[in-house]
């Protein structure tokens, strides 16, 4: 009987240190996590128009979600009609804007919460219609904070789509990048500038929504060539290297291209005369080329990339740039050269970040 009872030490007292451990232990699953329910929004009603397409019509805002560990937290913005919020299905057709970790705020320009309460909530162009906005959370679970609504009324007579090409260059976020838009006289034309600064691997996509679903644009051959509506089955486009590329998508023949670009000035107007481009220097902070260069009001110039008459502009009698020549457009005929209104020492700077809409500025220092 003694030799049983020392076999039986052992198990009884693991099973004493087992029950001891799981008694001490905290199990964070098991623990409820508060949203707060402080998610506002700072206007209860939008009437989207051209003249807000680039200002904030709406911010949204919401305290930290404090989980029982230590970490990042991750939150997304998910929108969607209210219809579209109650039931079994509830949430399930909303747009999903990831915002990123730990940041508590997101803004909308006018134009891009305008294309996305059209094109992925399906809102009705001309008509006032509710939109119901919440915040989800995620650590090892997600968390939803309370609902705010605001009234929207969007418009679409003038609206031109674009493609957003979120990439490693930005951490991967469509919600946040830029956009390629498409032309208003070239229907499924995408085109734009995008800064890929030097590290990382210069791989990217394109959403014509600010997020990966429904529908993402990958390469179908991992270098300039057709593009597939395959969310995720492509393979992600890429550059060669750092620099100032303009890109384009052509949806309807589904192909894009990426040229990297540098800009000068050429003409008789700047130093070299029309025999060779004074450069421009690029300003990644404020998204600009500038060149300051004494000018003469007896001649004329045009801004021109990579030093050849591939990609240049001119402007229209209504003093607005306009491509003269690009491959992917054509030529442009009748624009008339640039010029200053005085001789004397200028900085002038070429703005095309804003896709679609390129402009200049000429200051006389």
């Amino acid at each position: 009987m003694k030799k049983i009872l020392r076999k039986l030490e052992v198990p009884i007292v693991c099973i004493l240190f087992l029950a001891s451990c799981k008694k001490d232990g905290t199990l964070t699953y098991m623990d409820v996590i508060p949203f707060p329910d402080a998610l506002t929004a700072s206007t209860s009603n939008i009437v989207f128009t051209p003249a807000n397409d680039d200002s904030t019509v709406i911010t949204f805002s919401w305290p930290a979600v404090e989980y029982k560990i230590n970490g990042p937290v991750s939150y997304t913005l998910e929108l969607d009609i209210p219809a579209d919020t109650l039931g079994t299905t509830a949430w399930g057709k909303a747009a999903k804007v990831v915002i990123g970790e730990d940041v508590l705020a997101k803004g909308f320009k006018g134009k891009d919460l305008n294309i996305l309460v059209l094109n992925t909530l399906g809102l009705v162009k001309d008509s006032t219609q509710n939109v119901v906005a919440r915040v989800v959370a995620n650590m090892d679970r997600p968390v939803y904070s309370n609902s705010v609504q605001f009234a929207a009324r969007p418009y679409k007579a003038t609206v031109l789509s674009v493609l957003y090409v979120p990439g490693d260059y930005q951490g991967w976020n469509p919600g946040a990048a830029p956009v390629i838009r498409e032309a208003a006289d070239h229907p499924k034309m995408y085109e734009g500038y995008i800064y890929y600064p030097a590290g990382g691997t210069f791989q990217f996509k394109m959403t014509p929504q600010p997020d990966w679903t429904p529908t993402a644009y990958g390469d179908a051959t991992g270098t300039s060539g057709n593009i597939i509506v395959a969310n995720y089955a492509g393979g992600n486009m890429s550059v060669p290297s750092d620099g100032y590329y303009e890109l384009t998508a052509d949806l309807s023949a589904n192909k894009w291209t990426a040229t990297k670009t540098t800009w000068g000035i050429i003409g008789d107007a700047t130093p070299s005369g029309w025999g060779g481009d004074t450069p421009m220097t690029y300003d990644p902070v404020n998204q600009v080329w500038t060149v300051t260069a004494n000018m003469i009001q007896n001649g004329s110039f045009k801004f021109r990339a990579n030093g050849a008459w591939a990609i240049d502009f001119g402007v229209d009698n209504n003093g607005k740039l306009v491509y003269a020549d690009n491959p992917f457009f054509g030529y442009t005929p009748n624009l008339n050269n640039l010029s200053v209104p005085s001789d004397g020492n200028y900085t002038i700077t070429l703005d095309l970040h804003n896709a679609g809409n390129y402009t200049y500025t000429l200051k006389k220092n």
